[in-house]
Protein backbone atom coordinates (compact mmCIF):
# COMPACT_ATOMS: atom_id res chain seq x y z
CA UNK A 1 0.00 0.00 0.00
CA UNK A 2 1.46 3.32 -1.09
CA UNK A 3 1.70 5.88 1.68
CA UNK A 4 3.07 9.37 2.08
CA UNK A 5 3.16 10.51 5.67
CA UNK A 6 4.03 14.08 6.53
CA UNK A 7 5.23 15.38 9.88
CA UNK A 8 6.98 18.37 11.37
CA UNK A 9 4.32 21.04 11.21
CA UNK A 10 3.50 23.31 14.09
CA UNK A 11 2.94 26.81 15.40
CA UNK A 12 5.90 29.18 15.17
CA UNK A 13 6.56 32.90 15.18
CA UNK A 14 7.51 34.83 12.09
CA UNK A 15 11.18 34.46 11.30
CA UNK A 16 11.42 30.97 12.75
CA UNK A 17 12.26 27.73 10.95
CA UNK A 18 10.58 24.37 10.57
CA UNK A 19 11.53 21.18 8.80
CA UNK A 20 8.80 19.04 7.31
CA UNK A 21 9.34 15.37 6.57
CA UNK A 22 7.54 13.05 4.19
CA UNK A 23 8.12 9.33 4.54
CA UNK A 24 7.24 7.45 1.38
CA UNK A 25 6.46 3.73 1.38
CA UNK A 26 4.72 1.03 -0.59
CA UNK A 27 6.64 1.15 -3.87
CA UNK A 28 9.95 1.92 -5.49
CA UNK A 29 10.33 5.67 -5.77
CA UNK A 30 13.38 5.88 -7.98
CA UNK A 31 12.65 8.24 -10.84
CA UNK A 32 9.61 9.72 -9.19
CA UNK A 33 9.07 13.43 -8.69
CA UNK A 34 8.36 14.41 -5.10
CA UNK A 35 6.56 17.64 -4.49
CA UNK A 36 5.39 19.83 -1.66
CA UNK A 37 2.18 21.78 -2.02
CA UNK A 38 0.26 23.92 0.42
CA UNK A 39 -3.27 25.14 0.88
CA UNK A 40 -4.27 28.08 3.03
CA UNK A 41 -7.86 28.56 4.26
CA UNK A 42 -10.05 29.88 1.49
CA UNK A 43 -7.31 29.59 -1.10
CA UNK A 44 -6.43 27.14 -3.81
CA UNK A 45 -3.70 24.59 -3.39
CA UNK A 46 -0.37 25.93 -4.59
CA UNK A 47 2.96 24.45 -5.58
CA UNK A 48 5.87 24.94 -3.20
CA UNK A 49 8.80 22.76 -4.30
CA UNK A 50 9.70 19.63 -6.26
CA UNK A 51 12.65 17.29 -6.51
CA UNK A 52 13.36 14.20 -8.56
CA UNK A 53 14.02 11.22 -6.32
CA UNK A 54 17.04 10.13 -8.34
CA UNK A 55 18.67 13.54 -8.39
CA UNK A 56 18.80 16.75 -10.35
CA UNK A 57 18.04 20.36 -9.56
CA UNK A 58 15.00 21.11 -7.44
CA UNK A 59 12.24 23.51 -8.40
CA UNK A 60 10.67 26.18 -6.21
CA UNK A 61 7.79 28.58 -6.24
CA UNK A 62 8.95 32.18 -6.44
CA UNK A 63 7.30 32.90 -3.09
CA UNK A 64 9.61 30.49 -1.24
CA UNK A 65 12.77 30.66 -3.31
CA UNK A 66 15.74 31.47 -1.10
CA UNK A 67 13.87 30.55 2.09
CA UNK A 68 12.81 26.93 1.56
CA UNK A 69 14.96 23.96 0.61
CA UNK A 70 13.72 20.59 -0.57
CA UNK A 71 15.94 17.55 -0.15
CA UNK A 72 15.71 13.78 0.05
CA UNK A 73 17.31 10.91 1.89
CA UNK A 74 17.16 7.87 -0.33
CA UNK A 75 18.14 5.47 2.44
CA UNK A 76 15.22 6.64 4.57
CA UNK A 77 12.75 7.10 1.71
CA UNK A 78 12.16 10.55 3.12
CA UNK A 79 11.76 13.94 1.50
CA UNK A 80 12.30 17.08 3.54
CA UNK A 81 11.22 20.68 3.28
CA UNK A 82 13.42 22.99 5.30
CA UNK A 83 11.56 26.25 5.81
CA UNK A 84 13.48 29.26 7.06
CA UNK A 85 12.47 32.84 7.72
CA UNK A 86 8.84 31.85 7.91
CA UNK A 87 6.18 34.48 7.27
CA UNK A 88 2.52 34.61 8.31
CA UNK A 89 1.59 34.11 4.66
CA UNK A 90 3.28 30.70 4.79
CA UNK A 91 0.47 29.51 7.06
CA UNK A 92 -1.21 26.55 5.38
CA UNK A 93 -1.62 22.81 5.37
CA UNK A 94 1.41 21.37 3.65
CA UNK A 95 1.07 18.25 1.53
CA UNK A 96 3.62 15.86 0.17
CA UNK A 97 2.93 14.41 -3.27
CA UNK A 98 4.53 11.94 -5.67
CA UNK A 99 4.22 11.59 -9.41
CA UNK A 100 6.10 10.09 -12.35
CA UNK A 101 9.39 11.74 -13.17
CA UNK A 102 7.94 13.19 -16.37
CA UNK A 103 6.03 15.59 -14.15
CA UNK A 104 9.29 17.39 -13.46
CA UNK A 105 11.08 16.72 -16.77
CA UNK A 106 8.15 18.21 -18.68
CA UNK A 107 8.24 21.35 -16.61
CA UNK A 108 4.72 20.75 -15.30
CA UNK A 109 5.84 20.10 -11.72
CA UNK A 110 3.64 22.91 -10.42
CA UNK A 111 0.43 21.17 -11.49
CA UNK A 112 -0.96 19.17 -8.62
CA UNK A 113 -3.19 17.12 -10.89
CA UNK A 114 -0.12 15.44 -12.37
CA UNK A 115 0.81 13.81 -9.05
CA UNK A 116 -0.58 10.36 -8.31
CA UNK A 117 -0.09 10.07 -4.59
CA UNK A 118 -0.76 12.48 -1.75
CA UNK A 119 -0.22 12.57 1.97
CA UNK A 120 -2.74 13.72 4.55
CA UNK A 121 -1.00 17.02 5.20
CA UNK A 122 0.59 18.76 8.15
CA UNK A 123 -0.46 22.14 9.50
CA UNK A 124 2.01 25.01 9.58
CA UNK A 125 0.93 28.17 11.38
CA UNK A 126 3.13 31.25 11.49
CA UNK A 127 2.14 34.01 13.88
CA UNK A 128 3.16 37.62 13.39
Amino acid sequence: QVQLVESGGGLVQAGASLRLSCVASGRTWSGYAMGWFRQAPGKEREFVACIIWSGGSPYYADSVKGRFTISRDNAKNTVYLQMNTLKPEDTAVYYCAAGPGIVAYSGRYYEGTRYNYWGQGTQVTVSS
